[in-house]
């Protein structure tokens, strides 16, 4: 049966509304993933979009539809970057006006692809530490100047332009069994979800959140969109505190299934499909790859995961190797309190440390008694299971530690 959801969204307007603006991404087929999981594994490869992300699709079709006076006065917008940078895209093709309040923790590359993507044509406002309370901002000068406001993803029209990803992916594999959308606000998975269910009822459309920034498995369980109080802004092109209105209603009737993702996997997935694909991802790109562990039921069946933006920032590579190191269990921080007498530090490395294990990081805690108070200690494992051996070894030696990867308060004050 046909969802009832999408009646009021015209994707084959969409789609030509966007045309020779919008790049028609490719469909690539992944032979190693497809190998891995034993399916039929497809890349849509919106990193590849003239902005590195699916965002020019609503934003371009939103502002095209604007009448005269709407373009004359201007648009504004509010985005942790790639929307940011579809909107700056979108005003320099239209020859329209446009503010956009980015919030002040956005990546330096993404603010510098915006200013590059937009020109003479645009103003950049930094502002909050967060998208929602950058939103705030943006929405009071929107109507303190009576400009036009161009949601990230609760709109139809932005919806409607995001659907065409789906337009594209039934275009090219109508055997498709399985698409796995990133999910922040919500507007992605409505459109695609929409367009998809409605001219194929028998896929399955699986919707994927950091498990940091959970809103729309939030909303599912209250029922309604909820603002969390708090989320991890890491993967920030999914980050937000509250989903859609008008997203959750349809995601709460297309998606099949709602995962949730650890970063530290996430991390994981991004250095993957670099060293084994050349694919650069920020990421919320990264999200529907990592997803293919949770999915139970896709042997031979025909998958598409959506590479939502490619926009990462270099400087932020060291902090993702950090964060899978840690989620694989090949990196450990400790509080090492060193027995009173002498060579014990040549002890430590000696004896207690395995024939590939390395020391990252030694740093003794107090400024004073620098010698006899305690250190803290970074191991990298070459394998998770030499864990045991390692803390084993540490209690026949009588080093007195505490393993702080299993305290987070005490991981997050001190490393």
């Amino acid at each position: 049966m046909n969802s009832t959801k999408g009646a009021e969204l015209d994707f084959q307007a969409a789609t030509e509304r966007i045309k020779g603006t919008v790049k028609h991404t490719p469909l690539a087929f992944n032979a190693g993933l497809s190998e891995k999981y034993n399916a039929k594994i497809y890349l849509k490869r919106e990193d590849l979009q003239v902005v590195r992300s699916y965002k020019l699709r609503g934003a371009f079709n939103m502002i095209s539809t604007l009448n005269s006076e709407e373009r004359q006065q201007g648009v504004v917008c509010a985005s942790a970057g790639n929307h940011a940078q579809g909107v700056a895209y979108s005003c320099k093709k239209l020859n329209i006006k446009g503010v956009i309040f980015m919030p002040e923790i956005t990546p330096k590359q993404k603010v510098k692809q915006t200013e590059m993507f937009g020109g003479d044509h645009i103003e950049i406002v930094l502002v909050g530490d967060t998208f929602d309370d950058c939103m705030k901002e943006a929405l009071q000068y929107t109507a303190a100047n009576q400009m036009t406001f161009i949601p990230p993803f609760d709109n139809l029209k932005i919806i409607e332009g995001q659907g065409t990803v789906g337009v594209e992916i039934f275009e090219d594999l109508p055997e498709v069994d399985v698409v796995v959308l990133p999910i922040g606000g919500g507007g992605l998975a409505s459109g695609v979800g929409s367009y998809l269910k409605n001219i194929k009822p028998s896929v399955q459309v699986i919707g994927v959140e950091p498990e940091g920034a959970p809103s729309m498995k939030h909303a599912f369980s209250q029922g309604c969109p909820v603002t969390l109080e708090y989320i991890d802004r890491f993967v920030d092109g999914a980050a937000v505190k509250r989903v859609g209105t008008l997203n959750f209603q349809y995601c709460q009737e297309l998606l099949d299934q709602m995962l949730l993702i650890p970063e530290g996997k996430i991390c994981t997935t991004i250095l993957k499909l670099y060293n084994e694909d050349a694919i650069v991802v920020e990421p919320a790109g990264a999200l529907a790859v990592a997803a293919l562990d949770q999915l139970t039921d896709i042997e031979g069946k025909t998958v598409v995961c959506l590479v939502s933006g490619g926009n990462n920032d270099i400087e932020r590579m060291q902090e993702i190797k950090e964060k899978s190191l840690l989620f694989e269990g090949l990196k450990h921080y400790f509080i090492v309190r060193f027995p009173q007498r002498p060579g014990s530090l040549k002890l430590f490395v000696n004896n207690v440390l395995g024939p590939h294990d390395d020391i990252t990081r030694f740093e003794f805690i107090k400024k004073t008694n620098r010698e006899s108070g305690p250190a803290l200690v970074g191991i990298e494992l070459k394998d998770s299971g030499d864990y045991t051996a390692l803390v084993e070894r540490m209690k026949a030696f009588k080093f007195d530690f505490i393993p702080l990867n299993e305290d987070q308060t005490l991981f997050e004050y001190l490393v």
